[in-house]
């Protein structure tokens, strides 16, 4: 099962997000406060995806709102990009967690959920045509690369794609997050931003 018998045959964003509430292409909408769709202008020509709504996104029902949101605010300031001219949206809807204590915490999804959640980021790319899509973090790069994508090797390369737009893959402002002391995260936070000016020029925005 997958999420395609939900998708509308619309170009609309206002009418795919509004469908995207019922969805129940696979499991993970039952643990989810809510689906998270994609945020920003239809004319959008740079995508962001991301992996799946955090806890706070799942709670407020937008990408990037907690504190990944945050820190890519601020490497796309960096890099000179508008967030407002851009769309940012996620590989999987749904939140996908697990109980620690009181809190919940962020759970990989697996192939099967990326594949089951896919027809949603086919329509979101049908509805803006894209001039290139920035996948933030391993999981989004092989959700539209294929699953032997390796990030370490091709971050920051410009790719193309057969749908029309080019790819380029970089690090999930959560991964910055987690890196184990400043030095690193000043240094993936400089290498993001790179990648970002990279993913700006051949959009042209």
């Amino acid at each position: 099962m997958t999420a395609a018998e939900f998708v509308p045959d619309s170009r609309s964003l206002a009418t795919l997000r509004e469908a995207a509430q019922s969805c129940r292409g696979c499991s993970l909408y039952q643990r989810a406060t809510q689906t998270v769709f994609g945020a920003g202008t239809k004319k959008a020509k740079l995508i962001l995806l991301g992996e799946q709504p955090g806890d706070q996104e799942d709670l407020e029902g937008e990408p990037f709102v907690g504190p990944a949101g945050r820190l890519l605010d601020d490497v796309l300031g960096l890099a000179e990009i508008d967030r407002k001219l851009v769309y940012v949206t996620n590989a999987v809807k749904h939140f996908k967690w697990e109980p620690r204590g009181k809190r919940r915490l962020h759970s990989k999804p697996n192939a099967k959920e990326i594949a089951a959640c896919r027809p949603w980021f086919e329509a979101e790319l049908a509805a803006i045509e894209p001039k290139v899509v920035v996948c933030m973090g391993a999981t989004a790069a092989q959700s539209v690369l294929g699953r032997d994508f390796r990030l370490t090797k091709h971050r920051g390369e410009l790719l193309p794609d057969e749908r029309g737009f080019q790819v380029v893959a970089t690090y999930h402002p959560s991964a910055i997050l987690r890196a184990p002391d400043h030095d690193a995260r000043q240094e993936m936070r400089e290498w993001m931003v790179a990648d970002l000016k990279v993913a700006a020029a051949a959009a042209e925005v």
